[in-house]
């Protein structure tokens, strides 16, 4: 069953070498991120899984990431390196993961990885969830997603009247583990705002039924016009 879960954002200028001259300005969401990741670890699980928007492709220990896109040589791994892997490369948001997990110098238990369809109804995320639930006595979750990308003039998806409320509800649900409004998120608007975590959310809330875990927020904020939550479920 499900003992704990990390909510964390999952753009690739949470890697201080990949945002460079800017990276002071997500200092604290770093901060937040680890202070998350360290309620996983204090959950002892016997698996732990990164869940983050993708290719809808399940990635086992050992999978490689790189920030090399970036123009940053800089590789990853989900947990323990496996030099004979041949999966595809993580997608970021697992990528932004692993190298958390590596920042956090994560040793708790095996590591893997599942890429969720961003375009996935909300029953299929949450039976995703509860799939995974299951995988061990003591399961894990480092959920990876953005808010949306709409709350300012400058942001990706330039500006959306409706982001700002939809982000407050996103906000107000994973800081209380309220798996209702998790549940209850509109597909459309969130493919319309651009918040790509809405499906990991909503497969964490799947995961979470009959776990009975609180929720605790550690940040919130919309630096270059996309929200941005940390909160930890325990």
């Amino acid at each position: 069953m499900l003992v704990a879960a990390a909510v964390c954002p999952c753009p690739p200028l949470l890697v201080p070498e990949v945002a460079a001259g800017a990276a002071p300005e997500l200092d604290t969401a770093r901060a937040a991120c680890l202070d998350a990741v360290g309620v996983l670890a204090a959950s002892r699980p016997d698996l732990l899984v990164v869940v983050g928007p993708g290719d809808g492709r399940a990635y086992p220990e050992g999978g490689h990431g790189s920030f090399r896109g970036f123009g940053v040589g800089l590789d990853v791994t989900l947990g323990e390196p496996d030099p004979a892997a041949q999966e595809p490369p993580l997608p970021d948001s697992l990528a932004v993961g692993a190298w958390l997990l590596q920042r956090a110098r994560w040793t708790g238990a095996p590591v893997e990885g599942l890429a969720v369809d961003g375009r996935g109804p909300a029953d299929a995320c949450a039976r995703a969830g509860q799939e995974l639930a299951f995988r061990a006595d003591r399961v894990a979750l480092l959920v990876m997603g953005d808010g949306s990308a709409c709350r300012t003039l400058k942001a990706p998806g330039y500006l959306d009247e409706r982001a700002e409320a939809f982000d407050a509800r996103v906000t107000r649900a994973l800081g209380s583990a309220d798996l209702a409004a998790l549940d209850a998120l509109d597909e459309t608007l969130a493919y319309e705002l651009k918040a790509a975590g809405r499906a990991p959310w909503q497969l964490l809330s799947g995961a979470a039924r009959g776990a009975e875990l609180g929720g605790r927020l550690l940040y919130e904020d919309a630096p270059y016009g996309v929200g941005y939550t940390v909160a930890a479920w325990s």
